[in-house]
């Protein structure tokens, strides 16, 4: 568990996602609540008490579009980041961030930025299980190789651990793995396709019906403001894991123990060399 109050946290998680869900009505866009954040919302109507992130996932269309006009149309304290407009970004999909603050994960897999929501982008799926099960695979396995592309390749000293990190740089820069893991992705399009991907992350149990699981955003409650789920929540969540409304034993809660979190200091202001401390 983490050894700070993760309150102030959760409520500038909702800051932005308000901010998103602003955007989205004005520019026509589609999110919706994913993993941890939509179980709060359907079991808690709110943060679950140990939550520290959030998650969002957008239809491929929404998502694209949210990469070409992010700077006109959040406000200037938020900035969408993802790889196509930050070279320095190491990961797949993309985060909305607030500036005003400073988040450092993990020190092996620095990147400065500020506190975030994440935006995973909502791919169409291939009809026939064998077919998904050998997309999922190649998906999960390039998402493998760009993750040891920029991970600090000695983070477990100089023996064999290092030798897949260094072996993934060797064969493409870290901008290589990630336009492969997007080519991945897109090889079904969303519009075509009456299933779905909802968060490639979570394999094929977050593979789902486009129109009766799916469907329009639809609101739920959330920390009494109104937010977007899915059409069918119970459905999605189900069958991803199982008897959701329990609360899992203490042994089984996950948190992030960031490495360094500032609410109040903007990241461009952060000094570096507390990394090396």
């Amino acid at each position: 568990m983490a050894s700070y109050d993760i309150r102030p946290l959760q409520l500038r998680l909702l800051d932005i996602l308000l901010v998103i869900q602003q955007m989205c009505e004005a520019h026509g866009l589609r999110y919706y609540l994913a993993d941890g954040s939509l179980i709060g919302a359907v079991r808690e109507k709110g943060f679950i008490p140990w939550d520290d992130d959030m998650d969002i996932c957008m239809p491929r269309p929404d998502y694209e579009l949210l990469i070409q006009h992010s700077k006109e149309w959040l406000p200037e304290r938020y900035e969408f980041v993802c790889f196509e407009n930050d070279a320095t970004y190491p990961l797949h999909f993309g985060k909305v961030q607030d500036r005003e603050s400073t988040l450092v994960e993990r020190p092996h897999l620095y990147y400065l930025g500020g506190v975030y929501v994440d935006v995973f982008p909502i791919d169409g799926a291939p009809k026939r299980m064998l077919a998904r099960r050998w997309w999922n695979f190649r998906y999960q396995f390039l998402r493998k190789m760009l993750y040891f592309s920029y991970r600090d390749p000695y983070r477990h000293g100089h023996g064999a651990s290092s030798w897949v990190p260094l072996l993934a740089r060797k064969i493409q820069p870290m901008a290589g793995w990630q336009k492969a893991v997007k080519r991945c992705m897109m090889e079904y399009r969303f519009e075509e396709c009456g299933l779905v991907s909802f968060n490639h992350n979570d394999g094929l149990g977050a593979m789902i019906d486009k129109e009766t699981v799916l469907g329009n955003p639809t609101p739920v409650e959330f920390e009494n403001k109104q937010v977007w789920g899915l059409k069918n929540n119970d459905a999605y969540l189900t069958q991803l894991f199982g008897d959701y409304m329990t609360p899992p034993p203490a042994n089984k809660i996950h948190q992030h123990n960031f490495f360094y979190m500032n609410l109040d200091e903007p990241y461009r202001c952060f000094d570096k060399g507390k990394l090396q401390k």
